[in-house]
């Protein structure tokens, strides 16, 4: 396993972080020098003689010292050992390439900034933790294939995300996955229209121009009108996951019929 942080900090209270038991958690075991995944059949991996030592090697670079990179190491969740000894002072976590399904464990990253998360089967149903300090979430080519309610709850745990990148998700049409130009602009400018302090998403800058047009048309009264009365209103679409094939119709005809012709919407 490979870490960027150089660190000789420790968590002081280690033992009362209240993360649970050990169970279904990928832990460390020195004396064998082996990751023992108690929850499911993975084989031991090897442990590299630098797990341990690399963290109690000072390093006078603040920079490097607030990194940790977990990437392609088989994960299927954060590991204990490591929540304990970095979570007091990580910034930037990059978990690229793993098997995590669950995030709850960054509830201790209470100073993390940057998230990086591609390549791993997240869906819709893994929420972030409070993390009002995050500013900058990667979760490219995960499994997330809907974005309401998930879209608002994740503006709940991170009002302050500044740089979104959800590529590669179902829920994040595009013509490398299938999607119209239409479709994308759906998923653009709905996503725009749940985070104001957002700069850039997926690949592209956020323009003035969308992020007019996102508060125009997501406004509730409109997404009122996405739901027939038959169906329970607006509170149901709130409760349940909505895809964009769902509404595409609809959404059709009031944008059609709503949209200004002199909006320029170029992205």
């Amino acid at each position: 396993m490979t870490f960027c942080v150089k660190s000789s900090s420790r968590n002081p209270s280690a033992s009362g972080l209240g993360y649970g038991s050990d169970e279904g958690v990928i832990s460390v075991d020195v004396s064998r020098e082996a990751l023992v995944d108690s929850m499911t059949d993975m084989s031991e991996t090897p442990l590299p003689p630098d797990l341990i030592s690399s963290a109690e090697i000072s390093n006078d670079n603040e920079d490097e010292s607030t990194k940790l990179t977990l990437a392609y190491e088989r994960l299927y969740e954060l590991p204990r050992t490591i929540v304990e000894r970095f979570s007091d002072h990580i910034k930037y976590l990059d978990i690229t390439h793993n098997k995590i399904t669950n995030l709850d464990a960054l509830v201790y990253f209470r100073h993390l900034t940057s998230l990086i998360a591609d390549h791993n089967p997240m869906t819709e149903n893994c929420l972030l933790p409070p993390l009002p300090k995050l500013e900058l979430l990667w979760l490219n080519h995960c499994k997330i294939a809907s974005l309401y309610p998930w879209v608002s709850k994740l503006k709940e745990s991170c009002p302050n995300l500044q740089y979104l990148c959800l590529m590669g998700n179902p829920a994040a049409p595009s013509y490398f996955n299938g999607g119209t130009f239409y479709e994308y602009l759906q998923y653009r400018l709905f996503v725009i229209s749940q985070f104001p302090s957002l700069n850039h998403l997926d690949d592209r800058r956020v323009t003035e121009d969308q992020r007019l047009e996102a508060q125009r048309l997501y406004k509730r009264p409109f997404f009122e009108r996405l739901v027939s009365p038959s169906s329970g209103g607006f509170s149901q679409l709130v409760n349940s996951s909505v895809t964009w094939s769902r509404v595409q119709g609809k959404l059709s005809a009031i944008m059609g019929k709503d949209r200004p012709d002199n909006r320029n919407l170029l992205i």
